[in-house]
């Protein structure tokens, strides 16, 4: 009798959707991480470089995820928003959602009202010292600082501009709420942008929401990769065991 052939579970597919700059080149490290510890694979989506609202940019994300796979989301910052309005509504084959240092509404309410003034914002201009204070303070280092210029480098200001305008005028907490699928967030103990309380108000939303709380800046998969690829990794663990869930 032919021995019975078992077949390894296909390895599970995380896509990621990036922060500001939109251009996806910022999750190398984390995906070098995840990859030395665990079979998860990633699927980076770039947005384009134009000034899109939320809803363009869900049409885009939508015509992109896989169709004929199981997969994670991981909404990055500024994606957040994305990440709400595909647990909402999700598409074939999405068992999760991870949001990383990010919101589902506007994380800073009193800001809203300046939005009208973005335009006077330099954003091209803006000093390297501003940049690493809000970004990755006190993670710092010269590697991460050229990879972030780098990044946004690549962004017109335009961009830049309407995408901050976005975050300003954004509340996708009703839509987050009706959804079901499992939620973890990523927290950053030493976020300078979004505050600690976005965090809180993800777990009311989604009842059940796993946090992880981890020693990083606002850009923690780019500073802190390996403790982010074991939070994620063990979460993605938990989904195939509804115990791990409750």
């Amino acid at each position: 009798m032919a021995a019975m052939m078992i077949l390894s579970p296909a390895p599970t597919l995380l896509v990621l959707l990036p922060g500001m700059d939109g251009t996806a080149r910022l999750f190398r490290h984390f995906d070098a991480a995840l990859r030395a510890q665990t079979a998860i694979i990633t699927q980076a989506i770039a947005y384009p470089a134009a000034p899109l609202d939320y809803a363009a940019l869900e049409a885009f994300v939508r015509e992109r995820l896989p169709q004929d796979s199981p997969f994670v989301v991981l909404a990055e910052s500024f994606s957040g928003p994305l990440g709400a309005a595909l647990r909402a509504d999700p598409p074939p084959g999405m068992r999760a959602l991870i949001l990383c240092c990010s919101f589902v509404r506007n994380p800073r309410p009193l800001l809203a009202p300046l939005r009208h003034l973005l335009d006077l914002v330099p954003f091209g201009a803006l000093p390297g010292f501003v940049l690493r204070q809000a970004l990755l303070a006190p993670y710092a280092t010269p590697a991460l600082q050229a990879e972030l210029a780098a990044a946004l480098a690549q962004v017109p200001p335009s961009v830049l501009r309407r995408r901050l305008r976005a975050v300003l005028e954004t509340d996708a907490s009703p839509s987050f709420a009706r959804g079901s699928l499992p939620v973890l967030y990523l927290r950053a103990r030493h976020d300078r942008l979004v505050p600690p309380a976005n965090a809180m108000q993800v777990q009311r939303l989604a009842p059940g929401a796993q946090l992880a709380d981890i020693a990083a800046p606002h850009m923690l998969l780019q500073a802190a990769p390996a403790a982010a690829a074991d939070a994620v990794a063990a979460f993605i663990d938990g989904l195939s065991d509804p115990q791990a869930l409750n």
